[in-house]
Order: structure tokens, then C-alpha cells, then sequence
């Protein structure tokens, strides 16, 4: 999901892990991941949900275009489902408003809410009218602390966080022709998401392509310090040959030094898509690729998730949708892969 959302979102939550590099996607409890391709309602089970009159909530915690696609997704699969959305809001990243949501959308007696949780400890309260009451909730990234999958919710689904930060290992590998010394920007904050992401990469280029280094390693939480950091970075490093960024806001920052610098030669990937970055990418500057997650397919697997609870059937954990590896050859495709609308008009013809 949209490292803005998640950075922000991170900062409120106290539901971490402590970063680790693994060979798979896993949740923040450690649980097994299973691929959205696998989560969907069986078509003899569509007509009974259409006759039941069911209702959905989609509580966000803010809006962007990344929420957009992700409300996309679930409208769409309710609309399929005969599941009628009577709410729609955004929090702001603010716990008291989220709360507030609930309780209004509670008013309108949803079967079902699909939601980001702000802060575990809040969230656990806001929700309990809704768990009490049979509400079948869907969480996206985090989780309200102490809730038990089964009993108080239906799943978390996420990214498939391994595969983008390995996608983008893959992807500087290439621009770099598989070698070279590298930079490694990482998300300084022990959450379970960008922890992951980050270290699949680091993990990706020290198993898979011997001949090429991770020379220069800065935390980051800040990512107005980007710029500084790249900086230093490339003061003590002014041959490295790419730089992997923890997300699109500080790539802006990293993308500003090297432009500083008079640097055209080192690659840069990042994760979630931007416009300013994309733009740099097609005019052949130094971005060789961003990777994003498919948004719209997390709220489709959110609302199938939520339906599949509703009438009964087992439901996974941890689901996680799939990766796309966005570069200058593919990023109208790519883009609505990810968040099914356009690229923007600028990235589109900045790229004829």
C-alpha cells in the first residue's frame, strides 16, 4: 500500500515487529501469506448473497489515489455480490475521527467493514461495538491489538511485500547489468511492512547477484532528511552505481541530490508510484523502475474476504496481493495494473 498512508499510519500504531529479512511475505503475527488469486466467492454462493440485503462500510484512514483504487476494488466486488456500500469515509490519519466514523457507519447496520486501524489500542475499542454485533471485519496492513483472526476479525490483507522488494532488487540489477556498488535507503521504524520490503531487497541483491555490493546503508523516518542523506551518501560514495529508496516521497529527495550532484549515471528504484518519479523515469533520467502493489486488487480480495466470512466459510489470515514492476517501457500498463486508472496525462506524454 501507499508508503505515505503507511508511514503515517505507523506512526500512530504500536503493532510492530522487529525488522527481519525473510524468504517470504509473512504478517505481523508471523502468519502464513495467501495470495488474493486464491480468495473469491464461489459463483453458487453469489445468488444467496444477493437475495440477503447486505451492507458494507469502507473506513478509511485518509484518501488518496492509492485509497481510491482500493475502494474501486471493493465497490466493484460488492456490486457483483449484491453487498450495497451505505458508507464511505476518511479519517485523516486521525484515531478520534476514526472512532467517530465507526460509530456513525454503525447507525447504518453494515455486515461488514473493511478498514485500516489507526492506533491498535483505540481501534480495539472503536471496533468492539462492531464485533459485537456479528460485524465481519476486514482490516488492511494492521490490526487492532489483542484481536484473534476467526473470532474477532476475518483477515488482514496487505501487499505481497517479499516480491516488491525483490522485484526492485531485480529491476536495479538490470539497469545496472548486474553488477556494481549500491546504496540502501530503508524505512527506520519497526513496522512489519516496510520492514519487509526493505529487507527482501537487501536480501534479493546479497543471494542473487554476487557481483554487486550494498556499499552505503541510512535508516530514514523522516523523508524530508532525504536529500541530506543523499548527500552524505554519495560524498563518501560518488561512484555508486544505484540507489534503492524505501518509498516515492524520499526518492524525490534522493532524485534532487543526484540532479545536485550533476549525477546522471546512478539508477534508482523506489516503491509506490509518483508522479514526479515517474516523470523522471520516462525522460530517461535516473529512475530505472518503481514497484507498486495491485490497489484495486487488495479491496476486491478485502470485499470477497468480508462475503466469504458473512455466509460462513473459512477465511485466511494474512492475504497479500500481488507486486508490478513499473519502468519507462511499460508504465501506462503497469499503472493500471496497480490502481486501475490511467497514468497521468504528463507521465504518458513525457514518455512519446
Amino acid at each position: 500500500m501507499s508508503i505515505v498512508n503507511l508511514l503515517r499510519a505507523a506512526s500512530l500504531s504500536a503493532l510492530f515487529i522487529t525488522g527481519g529479512a525473510y524468504a517470504q511475505t509473512v504478517g505481523p503475527q508471523g502468519e502464513t501469506a495467501t495470495p488474493t488469486a486464491e480468495v473469491s466467492v464461489p459463483d453458487d454462493k453469489v445468488e444467496g448473497l444477493k437475495a440477503g440485503g447486505h451492507r458494507a462500510a469502507l473506513l478509511w484512514h485518509d484518501q488518496s489515489d492509492f485509497v481510491n483504487a482500493v475502494t474501486a476494488g471493493a465497490s466493484d466486488e460488492f456490486a457483483r455480490l449484491g453487498i450495497e456500500v451505505v458508507a464511505t469515509t476518511s479519517a485523516g490519519f486521525d484515531a478520534a475521527k476514526q472512532r467517530s466514523d465507526i460509530e456513525t457507519a454503525m447507525a447504518k447496520k453494515p455486515d461488514i467493514i473493511l478498514s485500516l486501524p489507526l492506533d491498535p489500542v483505540t481501534s480495539a475499542a472503536a471496533f468492539e461495538e462492531a464485533k459485537a454485533q456479528g460485524v465481519k471485519l476486514v482490516f488492511l496492513s494492521n490490526l487492532p491489538k489483542d484481536y484473534k483472526h476467526g473470532a474477532d476479525y476475518a483477515a488482514i490483507v496487505t501487499d505481497d511485500l517479499f516480491q516488491m522488494g525483490k522485484q526492485a532488487a531485480d529491476a536495479l540489477a538490470k539497469a545496472m547489468g548486474g553488477k556494481g556498488t549500491v546504496g540502501w535507503v530503508y524505512h527506520d521504524a519497526d513496522y512489519y511492512v516496510t520492514n519487509q520490503r526493505d529487507n527482501a531487497f537487501k536480501t534479493t541483491i546479497e543471494n542473487d547477484y554476487p557481483e554487486m555490493k550494498i556499499v552505503a546503508e541510512q535508516g530514514i523516518s523522516d523523508p524530508a532528511r532525504a536529500e541530506e542523506i543523499a548527500n552524505a551518501m554519495l560524498l563518501k560514495n560518488p561512484d555508486i552505481g544505484g540507489i534503492f529508496v524505501t518509498w516515492a516521497g524520499p526518492a524525490e529527495g534522493v532524485l534532487a541530490a543526484l540532479r545536485a550532484n550533476g549525477n546522471k549515471t546512478t539508477k534508482v528504484v523506489t516503491l509506490d508510484l509518483s508522479e514526479p518519479v515517474a516523470l523522471d523515469m520516462v525522460r530517461g533520467g535516473n529512475v530505472a523502475a518503481i514497484v507498486a502493489d495491485e490497489a484495486y486488487e487488495l479491496g476486491r480480495a478485502m470485499a470477497a474476504t468480508g462475503a466469504l466470512a458473512l455466509i460462513g466459510e473459512e477465511t485466511p489470515p494474512f492475504i497479500v496481493a500481488p507486486a508490478v514492476t513499473a519502468t519507462a517501457e511499460n508504465v501506462g500498463e503497469a499503472w493500471h495494473q496497480s490502481l486501475h486508472v490511467d497514468a497521468p496525462k504528463s507521465v504518458m506524454q513525457a514518455g512519446k
